[in-house]
Formats: structure tokens, C-alpha cells, sequence
């Protein structure tokens, strides 16, 4: 029979033997936070080749996103730019890691999805009107055709 003490100590027993061997894959210049549920994040540009754009800055911050503190991402590993005007946040060449909740981000997104639509009726209206046989200026044809020789060039008649 073995002995109780003939054991290695369970400190030392180590799994090293049954992880997985995680592929190799480049770095990525500009990391992904790990989802956190009520959040979407976004990179904000804080400045472009060194000059700042606090107008950029502005508008995001007003559009509802907020810097992420590095404290609070530690997976990012992420070391600060020296001369940054936000020490506490993630920056990486520029930009700013920001967040904002998933609610305020879909009431903005169906606000300009919303946008797009009426833009997308304006000019489909516009074609309506122009297409009118009363005030034909321009034809909408869901056709193509193929020619070859000098009749190709003439307009097709009717």
C-alpha cells in the first residue's frame, strides 16, 4: 500500500498538461473589452497625427458615450499614452475607449434608421414625379439592353 505522504502537495499539482495550446494570432492595435450586458463601446477619436479634436471629443460625449476606465478592463493590458488628456481611460493612438448604455444607443439608432427612411421616400417621390408622362424629363427603366454597331448608339424609340 502507498503511503498518504507519498502524494505531491496539492499546491505544486499544477494542470498544465490538460490546458489547450491557444493559437498564435497578431496583435490587434485596437483590443475589444469584454461585453459587459447594458453596454455598447466604441473608439472616439481624441486627436489625429497629434493634434487634438476636442470637437469630436464634444459631440460623442454629448451623443451619450463616456470614457471606460482602464481600472475597470483589466483584460486590455492596455499601458496609457504619457501626454493623455484622459490618464484614467483606455487610450490607444488617438482613440478613446467609450461606452454607453445599449438603451440610449437604440433610441439612436432608430432615429437615424428612421432618417434614412424619410430620405429614402424623398428621393423615390422625387423619381414618382419625374417619371410622371405629364412632366417626362426622365425615364426609370428596369431593363437592360445589349447592341452592337451604330445602332447601339441611337436612343431606343417609344
Amino acid at each position: 500500500m502507498s503511503n498518504a505522504n507519498d502524494r505531491t502537495p496539492r499546491e505544486q499539482d499544477t494542470r498544465e498538461a490538460e490546458m489547450r495550446v491557444r493559437p498564435w494570432r497578431p496583435p490587434t492595435s485596437l483590443p475589444d473589452p469584454h461585453q459587459r450586458p447594458g453596454l455598447r463601446y466604441r473608439w472616439v477619436r481624441v486627436s489625429a497625427a497629434g493634434t487634438p479634436d476636442p470637437l469630436n471629443v464634444s459631440n460623442s460625449f454629448q451623443e451619450g458615450w463616456s470614457p471606460v476606465r482602464a481600472a475597470d478592463y483589466p483584460e486590455l493590458e492596455i499601458q496609457p499614452d504619457r501626454n493623455s488628456r484622459y490618464p484614467d481611460g483606455v487610450e490607444v493612438g488617438g482613440l478613446l475607449l467609450c461606452a454607453a448604455s445599449t438603451a440610449h444607443m437604440s433610441q439612436r439608432d432608430a432615429y437615424y434608421a428612421e432618417m434614412t427612411q424619410r430620405q429614402v421616400k424623398a428621393v423615390n417621390d422625387q423619381l414618382d414625379r419625374e417619371v410622371d408622362p405629364r412632366m417626362r424629363t426622365m425615364v426609370r427603366s428596369h431593363e437592360s439592353r445589349v447592341g452592337f454597331g451604330p445602332e447601339a448608339r441611337r436612343e431606343p424609340r417609344g
